[in-house]
């Protein structure tokens, strides 16, 4: 089995192998690593640094890839009320599915009632077990979530990555350059060069995640087991049908009505989708989805803009996650919820989520804080030690379906400011699997690069 690609004039020009694609080798890693994990914990343990180191290499050119795509996204516009109106649109969007996202975790968790029965007694919780995140979540009251969002400095935000923060400057910087004339054209070129360099970093990187994928699923399995997943296999499962429920109802919706087939979609971005399940961080594939977004037809400025505001302000798989565990838990202690507490966790859900960019763990901590400000603490947040074992397999889920989301919203704003290709869109969705595949071998595009034709239409061999 071969993987082919052709040039404009319709001639092959690459053969290959079917070894050297990425989205096979992932897929392999991930089987290897759950077996690894499964037969020998211990040694599937002792790997945990090959995911990590992955994931931290990923990271460390986050923030300044956000940085430079936005502030060139900006400048290059050179309308203000243009990126208003765009950001507006985009946080629109965001809200509204988002919403929608909340409503069905609370939704199914009263249908459903997967902690019911589950009877759980309050006074024998280990407390202990989730006080990090508890502390954690205590210190991020509304205010102090606000006032977060300001680094202490200007390069504080890179150093500590916080995604809010460096949207924060990249913003101000941004809209400073595009007053600045020709002085700032300059400092533009120069940003988006920079840009360019660490997208490249990135497609050198990225070549990695076979052994980022194996690392972290021997370590999840070999630390957590299966049977965790066996014992709260209801929870597990409930959330998981959900979030697919949401794709292909919610989300493959939005698409049909934006004029592209959701499971076409999914057929596109499949590398990223299992560098993703394998890492359980949807930032692992931050650029290459910017890169794809753009090949789809969404134009610059758009993916620009979304794309990096999204993984901050549309997380809708970690939506789902937290009002259906919320309503898990309270079944699981028998707790009665009144209409008041259900407003407030819908409000409040709506506001920790926001800033929770997809790296594992941060779901976690949004839950505990979210637990936290339920009026009358019904729910103590000692209770998230019941899920503590299976948080793990679920933030892949929650990854997943925020990546899918970040996706669908980047070219449902692209059509609605009249800046989608149409015609790209139709031919890449005309063979999703063979273009995918094509791309993924190529280096990020930076954010004002444009070098590369659109893909044409390939077959797979």
């Amino acid at each position: 089995m071969a993987h082919s690609a052709t040039s404009d004039a319709g001639m092959p020009t690459a053969h290959v192998p079917w070894y050297r694609v990425l989205y096979i080798q992932v897929l392999i890693a991930i089987v290897l690593g759950v077996l690894l994990g499964w037969y020998s914990p211990e040694w599937g343990k002792s790997l945990k640094w090959l995911g990590d180191g992955f994931i931290a290499l990923i990271k460390m050119m986050i923030a300044p890839i956000i940085f430079c795509t936005i502030v060139h996204g900006i400048a290059s516009i050179g309308d203000l009320k243009k990126v208003g109106r765009v950001g507006l649109k985009a946080l629109i969007y965001f809200e509204v599915v988002s919403s929608v996202a909340l409503l069905i975790g609370i939704l199914v968790g009263e249908v459903i009632q997967p902690g019911a029965g589950f009877g759980a007694d309050v006074t024998k919780l280990d407390a202990k077990a989730v006080e990090g995140y508890a502390s954690k979540a205590a210190a991020d009251s509304t205010v102090a979530h606000i006032l977060g969002i300001i680094p202490k400095s200007f390069f504080d935000a890179f150093a500590t990555g916080d995604l809010l923060q460096v949207l924060l400057i990249a913003v101000l910087t941004g809209v400073v350059l595009t007053g600045m004339g020709e002085k700032g054209a300059g400092i533009t070129h120069a940003i988006d060069a920079a840009g360019q360099v660490f997208f490249r970093i990135i497609g050198l990187i990225v070549k990695l995640a076979p052994v980022g994928a194996f690392g972290a699923m021997a370590f999840t399995v070999g630390q957590y087991g299966i049977g965790k997943v066996v014992d709260l296999a209801w929870l597990v499962g409930t959330f998981y049908t959900t979030s697919l429920l949401f794709i292909f109802i919610v989300l493959g919706g939005i698409a049909a009505f934006s004029g592209f087939s959701i499971l076409k979609f999914l057929a596109y971005i499949k590398d990223e989708l299992l560098i993703v399940l394998g890492t359980s961080s949807s930032e692992t594939v931050l650029p290459h989805m910017m890169t794809k977004m753009k090949r789809l037809g969404a134009s610059d400025s758009v993916v620009g803009l979304v794309i990096p505001t999204g993984y901050s302000f549309n997380l809708d798989g970690t939506n789902i996650y937290m009002t259906l565990t919320t309503l898990f838990l309270a079944q699981a202690v028998g707790a009665d919820l009144s209409v008041g507490q259900y407003a407030t966790i819908f409000l409040v859900a709506m506001l920790t989520s926001k800033g929770a960019s997809g790296v594992t763990g941060a779901g976690f901590i949004t839950l505990a804080a979210t637990l936290a400000a339920i009026p009358g603490a019904p729910v103590p947040v000692a209770a998230m030690t019941l899920v503590l074992g299976v948080d793990k397999f679920m933030s892949e889920c929650r990854a997943l379906t925020n990546l899918i989301g970040n996706g669908v919203a980047t070219i449902v704003v692209s059509r609605w400011e009249g800046e989608l290709d149409k015609t790209k869109l139709a031919e890449v969705m005309s063979h999703p699997v063979a273009i995918g595949t094509e791309i993924s071998d190529e280096a990020p595009v930076g954010p004002g690069e444009d070098d590369h034709p659109a893909p044409k239409a390939v077959a797979a061999q």
